[in-house]
């Protein structure tokens, strides 16, 4: 190679590239060192890697109920959470320009269905999400965003990442069938089994089983798209079962795996707008249901945080300082996408770490998440086959987003720090074991503050994790002190 060939080469000596278009200059593809070329490809990337949430939200969000008894329609489901990831995503990169797309997130979907929506209505339990957006807003607006992010430690913060990842590990596993409750009648402390009498019995469970191998597999092999890629393949076997095995339709719960006389169909807007802002707290009472929108801020705050940091890291957007220019743009885009899933009945949508698919592929620019919008907009028109998916072949998928959510996180916590690692510790398990995200918190909030206290610590301790746990503490207390939680 001459010397000349190697100084085209050297980014030090080259000049600046030239930005070729409005469109270039709009998104400053030439000045973050991409092409139009590798933008698209890169929204490609993205959407196919995070798809499996188009399945996978309806399912979790369509197997709970309101206190009413009342459950959510898959097919409008389906609708809710395309629409909410198309709005979300093209506004990040016309607004945002960051190559990061957003869709309902995995973890505040599981409080909305398991936590909320048994205290109230659906539409009650959607404005609360629609109110945490709106904190979320205010909170950049007021730049006191990335201060209430700096009073949790970064050690508790990585425990409720945890908690939240073995949360839908388990939530996948009973979904599936793999595992399931012993009836109160076994007259046993022992709370799961094996399958649904201590064996894997039925072709749906082998269907699960299958399923989780193979992703598991390919995420080994690093497969671009691993989790869509599952989905597909194991909801072709179950269609294939079912048609050979003649098995009833209650054998694989909520969705039968049918094909659909026609796989395109208009979509169904039904459930957008179906909210209401206060009526959780007339259900509730004022201090559950403050807790119950903090705790729903709280899972999009960290999961939005840590996700834009590592995204922005991998694209190599950081200044020389660490810093990320232009970062309030796209929380305030992220606020947005919170309330816009609560409008829609969606659940909050936040920035999804799939984004990282696309950044693999070249993406720098907020052009990539626009190509991802797009997809999802005409994904919007494929409900059926959406709904054909049966939670065996969609399942899978837990077990993997909950690995990949406890390997980016454990690593991070300061074990040699006990007044650190045990309320993570305690924040990570309670979750789980307590089937409540809440619980998890507010022990490890509980937790942190007296242990630093009884360190001798209590002044490093923020003022702000003194008055929430304060506040988890009341809420507690409030059976044993007569007041109705």
């Amino acid at each position: 190679m001459s010397p000349s060939a190697t100084a085209q080469v050297d980014p030090e000596q080259s000049p600046a590239p030239q930005p070729h278009g409005a469109l270039d200059r709009f998104f400053k593809i030439s000045e973050r060192g991409s092409s139009v070329a590798r933008e698209v490809r890169g929204g490609f990337a993205t959407f196919f890697a995070m798809a499996y949430i188009i399945v996978l939200n309806p399912i979790i969000l369509g197997s709970a109920k309101d206190m009413y008894g009342h459950q959510l329609d898959s097919g409008q489901l389906v609708t809710a959470t395309v629409l909410t990831a198309a709005f979300s995503t093209l506004l990040m990169g016309v607004i945002g320009n960051v190559p990061i797309a957003l869709a309902a997130g995995l973890g505040v979907n599981t409080v909305v269905a398991l936590q909320l929506a048994p205290r109230m209505s659906w539409p009650d339990a959607m404005g609360m999400v629609v109110l945490a957006g709106i904190v979320v807003m205010l909170l950049v607006a007021t730049g006191l965003r990335e201060r209430v992010m700096a009073a949790v430690p970064r050690s508790i913060r990585k425990g409720i990442s945890i908690g939240i990842g073995l949360f839908i590990l388990l939530i996948g596993l009973v979904d599936s069938g793999f595992v399931s409750r012993i009836p109160d009648v076994a007259q046993t402390t022992v709370p799961l089994q094996l399958g649904g009498d201590g064996h894997l019995n039925g072709w749906p469970v082998l269907v699960f089983v299958l399923g989780a191998l193979l992703t598991l597999a390919l995420l080994v092999r690093k497969v671009p798209g691993a989790i869509l890629i599952s989905i597909i393949v194991m909801t072709v076997v179950a269609l294939v079962i079912d048609a050979v095995a003649d098995l009833p339709a209650a054998s694989w719960g909520l969705t039968v795996p049918q094909w659909p006389g026609n796989p395109v169909a208009s979509p169904d807007f039904s459930l957008v707008g179906q909210f209401s802002l206060f009526g959780g707290f007339h259900k509730v009472g004022v201090l559950t249901g403050v807790l119950f929108v903090f705790t729903v801020l709280l899972s999009c705050f960290f999961d939005a945080m840590g996700t834009i940091l590592g995204v922005g890291d991998e694209a190599e957007l950081m200044d020389e300082k660490g810093n990320f220019p232009g970062i309030n743009k796209v929380l305030l885009v992220d606020g947005v996408a919170v309330a816009a899933g609560g409008a829609s009945s969606s659940s909050a949508a936040t920035c999804f770490v799939e984004s990282t698919a696309g950044v693999g592929e070249g993406a720098r620019t907020g052009l990539a998440s626009v190509v991802s919008g797009l997809l999802f907009t005409v994904a919007l028109f494929l409900t059926p086959l959406a709904t054909m998916v049966p939670s065996q072949a969609a399942t899978p998928a837990l077990l993997a987003v909950g690995f990949l959510i406890i390997s980016g996180a454990v690593r991070d916590i300061d074990w040699s720090d006990y007044t650190l690692a045990i309320p993570a510790f305690l924040a990570m398990v309670m979750m789980p074991f307590t089937y409540s995200i809440t619980n998890g918190i507010g022990i490890g909030f509980i937790a942190f503050c007296v242990l630093r206290l009884a360190a001798g610590r209590g002044r490093s301790v923020p003022v702000a994790m003194y008055v929430v746990s304060a506040v988890f503490v009341f809420y507690y207390a409030m059976p044993a002190l007569g007041l109705t939680s």
